[in-house]
C-alpha cells in the first residue's frame, strides 16, 4: 500500500511536499502476516502475506510448541544498523526455514479469494450494470470503506475566516468519494447518487487505477469488508457482475 501511495504522491510530476517530509523520515518496520483474517485476500492481489520490499526491517513471529521467536531480517542500509544494534543472535537455517512455513501456511489460509483475471476490462464495460443500484440499496455511504483503505489518498481543502477578518486559513484534510459534496462543481455534486459514487470507488481502486499509475488500487487487505456495517463485500460485487456478463455471453452465443 505504501509502494502504491509513493507512486501517486511522490512518483509523478507534481509530488506531494507534505507525503515526500514523512516518508524522508520515516522507518518502516513490517510483519510477515502468520495468519490472515476472515475477509483477507492479499494472494489473489500478489502483495503477500509476505513483505518483499519497501521495508527497513521485516519481523516473522514463529511460535511453536516450546519456542517462540522473531525472525528479523534487514531491507536498507538504516535496517542493517539498527539490527546491528539489537540484542539479536544469528538465525539458524532451521529458524529461517520455519519463518519460511509459518508465512506460506498463512497464504494458504486466507479468508477470501477474488479473480482479478481481466477485471479491468469487465468493470470499464459494466458502468450501467443493475448491480450498482443493489448495493447502493444496501450501502450507506458512510465513508467507512475508504477511510480504513491503505491507499485512498483523497483530500478537500477548508478555507476559514475569523469572525473579526483578520485572519485567514487554508487547511486540508481527507476527504471520501462517497461524500456528496466530493464531487461538487458549481453547487452541484457530480455523482448525485449512492449507486454513482460507489460505482466510482469500485471502478477506480480496481480499473481506472491502471490507467493513472500503473498497477490496481486494492492490495486485498478486506479492510473494506471488514468495516463495512451492512457486509458489504467487494469480492463478491466484482464476482457478481463477472457472473452476470459471463451469462450474457452463454446466452449471446
Amino acid at each position: 500500500a505504501i509502494k502504491i501511495l509513493d507512486r501517486v504522491l511522490l512518483d509523478g510530476e507534481y509530488a506531494d511536499p507534505v507525503y515526500r517530509a514523512w516518508r524522508e523520515q520515516a522507518c518502516i518496520v513490517a510483519v510477515n502476516c502468520t495468519e490472515p483474517g476472515g475477509t483477507c485476500f492479499c494472494v489473489s492481489m500478489g502483495t503477500g502475506p509476505r513483505c518483499e520490499a519497501g521495508y527497513d526491517l521485516v519481523l516473522t513471529e514463529v511460535l511453536e510448541e516450546e519456542d517462540h521467536f522473531f525472525l528479523i531480517e534487514s531491507g536498507t542500509d538504516v535496517g542493517s544498523k539498527i539490527l546491528e544494534a539489537l540484542p539479536a543472535i544469528a538465525a539458524t537455517p532451521a529458524q529461517v526455514a520455519a519463518a519460511d512455513q509459518v508465512v506460506a501456511a498463512a497464504a494458504d489460509s486466507m479468508g477470501r479469494e477474488f479473480d482479478n483475471e481481466g477485471v479491468r476490462e469487465l468493470l470499464a464495460d459494466s458502468m450501467e450494470h443493475p448491480r450498482w443500484e443493489e448495493v447502493a440499496s444496501r450501502c450507506l455511504a458512510c465513508t467507512n470503506c475508504t477511510l480504513v483503505c491503505p491507499t485512498c489518498f483523497c483530500s478537500t481543502t477548508e478555507d476559514r475566516i475569523t469572525l473579526g477578518g483578520s485572519t485567514a486559513t487554508r487547511t486540508r484534510r481527507w476527504d471520501s468519494c462517497f461524500n456528496l459534496e466530493f464531487s461538487a462543481v458549481h453547487g452541484q455534486p457530480v455523482r448525485s447518487s449512492t449507486a454513482a459514487r460507489y460505482r466510482q470507488w469500485l471502478t477506480h481502486k480496481l480499473s481506472s487505477w491502471y490507467e493513472q499509475f500503473g498497477s490496481s488500487g486494492c492490495v486485498g487487505c478486506g479492510r473494506c469488508i471488514t468495516w463495512c456495517p451492512v457486509g458489504i463485500d467487494i469480492t463478491e460485487e466484482v464476482e457478481a457482475i463477472r457472473l452476470a456478463a459471463e451469462g450474457e455471453k452463454v446466452g449471446t452465443g
